[in-house]
């Protein structure tokens, strides 16, 4: 039976980002009355997959949470919202919002999510069937062509600007197209209104296999160790509440570890497989038929850091191109931004 509330976000966001969410957990795990209840921005995209099979097993609720998901449409409004306080943990791509609200105290990144892995399927570059009839046939070839992002400063961002540099040209060469939404982004790539976009793979497999878009790489081949999303909270949390983070660390990483046992690593049984992947569709293909969405789960699974291990040698990178791009101070140290005291790193 699913639980279903809605909540508005803060004055704040509604005026800069237009942005509103819709709130809702089933109510499969019972938690105690004395349960803390706490707000976790989600987005609908298999890399949020652990936060889905914590709550639905309970995982939480071991941790004496109380979780109701914010569902978001970009990362940058979910950066935002926890600035404000209008959730309290995040899982998304490191963006210039994220590491400037951090230079203002106002976020910290806690732990690893997302991680792109030799010999595992990552994120896939796409191109519109009109763009590679004109010659957008791999990567290398996006110079003079049109790029999707959410906004400037988004992780779409930088994996287009360390595309065009690993290939030989500079970041202006690809004219940048900021949509707000990933909604947009593939609309706009399937009617050609833009030649190419990245995205992971549970997405792009099959948005590859249809008649207006074309796989033509992968991001891998460019930013082999790239950390793609992050867990992260608020600067005041993150400072102020070292046994909250904890708990929900805990409860993530058991989520985390199913989800890779089961569709990364494949340890597990059928049947096991096929509890995780209902879990994971309820949340990011609801109105899909189960049949459908289940082959895009299974298919495009990513590995996501095992306890929610940091790289933080990628994270230096990205952290390094928002100051080289302008996008962010230069000034601002690594540790203003992630808070290492709460994972293993590597």
């Amino acid at each position: 039976m699913r639980r279903t509330t809605t909540k508005t976000l803060s004055s704040l966001i509604v005026a800069s980002l237009a942005a509103t969410a819709l709130v809702t957990g089933p109510a499969f795990a019972e938690t105690s009355a004395e349960a803390e209840t706490i707000q976790v921005g989600a987005l609908r995209l298999g890399s949020h997959a652990p936060n889905y099979i914590a709550y639905e097993r309970g995982y939480f609720a071991e941790q004496n949470l109380d979780v109701e998901f914010v569902f978001f449409d970009a990362a940058q409004p979910m950066a935002v919202a926890i600035a404000s306080g209008d959730v309290d943990f995040g899982l998304t791509a490191v963006s210039g919002a994220l590491i400037n609200l951090a230079n203002r105290g106002a976020v910290k990144v806690v732990g690893g999510a997302l991680q792109e892995e030799p010999g595992i399927d990552g994120q896939m570059i796409l191109a519109s069937k009109p763009a590679y009839d004109r010659g957008l046939t791999s990567p290398e070839k996006l110079a003079g062509y049109s790029y999707g992002i959410t906004q400037a400063g988004s992780s779409f961002h930088y994996m287009a600007s360390k595309i065009a540099q690993e290939s030989g040209f500079d970041t202006s060469a690809i004219t940048l197209r900021p949509l707000q939404g990933v909604g947009n982004i593939i609309g706009a790539l399937r009617t050609g209104q833009i030649d190419a976009w990245s995205i992971v793979p549970n997405l792009g497999k099959p948005l590859s296999n249809s008649e207006e878009i074309v796989g033509i790489g992968w991001v891998a081949d460019y930013i082999p160790d790239y950390q793609v999303t992050t867990v992260f909270t608020s600067a005041e949390i993150a400072s102020e509440q070292g046994d909250l983070v904890r708990r929900f660390l805990a409860g993530f990483s058991k989520g985390v570890a199913d989800h890779n046992a089961a569709l990364v690593d494949k340890t597990t049984d059928a049947g096991e497989v096929e509890s995780v992947i209902r879990i994971i569709a309820e949340y990011i293909a609801p109105d899909q038929p189960y049949e459908r969405s289940s082959v895009s789960i299974q298919n495009g699974a990513m590995r996501i850091n095992e306890n929610a291990r940091m790289n933080v040698t990628n994270l230096r990178d990205q952290l390094e191109w928002f100051q080289q791009e302008g996008l962010v101070s230069s000034d601002i140290a690594f540790e203003t931004v992630f808070d290492t005291q709460y994972v293993d790193t590597y």
